[in-house]
């Protein structure tokens, strides 16, 4: 609920985020890059009271989406920021702090023109793997088969991750507990399959 916004929305804008003040213990943290409309990190979390949650969106529509599917009682290891992540993500999180990180279906940019705003590049897989513990995880999926491939390559290309599987596009979900987004419940109506990645940190 809207209501609820105090206690699930963080502010970022002094100190890279402490999680142990947020959440007021030491359970691994993970990340949502871009919640859309928040069923990952609403359904996700509740497998798994053991670990904190932070999800991460640029728009304010969507974050008011997030909160709708959130309450506190249901959701205490959960909290949101209204913030564009990038490459200055090492800003915002403090280096060897995050267990593991999910990207759900990120903007493809498909226009050559426009592939230097996707999110998956160099640049931020350095920042990326700086506030991750070593062995974290990052598990990536996208319909677009040829952002898919892109996404591949940066990430093997990085001397910061290596693929988990021997074949790094995986047809089926990764998750035990998957949770299919309402993005890839429209993509998977209109005929395209996701690809799903998954990359850990050396």
């Amino acid at each position: 609920m809207l209501s609820d916004a105090p206690f699930f929305l963080l502010d970022t804008a002094e100190d890279p985020i402490d999680p142990v003040k947020v959440f007021g213990n030491d359970n691994p943290l993970y990340i949502e890059v871009g919640s859309g409309k928040g069923e990952f990190i609403s359904g996700y979390p509740l497998y798994h009271p053991e670990w904190n949650f932070i999800g991460f969106e640029v728009r304010g529509k969507r974050i008011s989406n997030c909160l709708k599917k959130l309450n506190p009682e249901k959701h205490p290891n959960v909290r949101l920021v209204e913030r564009l992540v990038d490459s200055r993500i090492i800003e915002i999180l403090r280096s060897e702090s995050v267990s593991g990180a999910f990207i759900q279906h990120p903007d493809p940019w498909p226009k050559k023109k426009h592939h230097k705003r996707r999110l998956i590049q160099q640049d931020f897989l350095k920042s990326l793997s700086q506030i991750l513990l070593p062995g974290a995880f990052v598990q990536v999926s996208t319909d677009h088969e040829e952002y898919a491939n892109w996404i591949v390559d940066e990430f093997l290309q990085s001397p910061f991750f290596q693929s988990i599987y021997d074949n790094p596009m995986q047809e089926q979900p990764i998750l035990d507990e998957h949770v299919v987004t309402w993005f890839e419940r429209e993509q998977l109506r209109l005929g395209y399959k996701p690809n799903y990645m998954l990359f850990r940190k050396i």
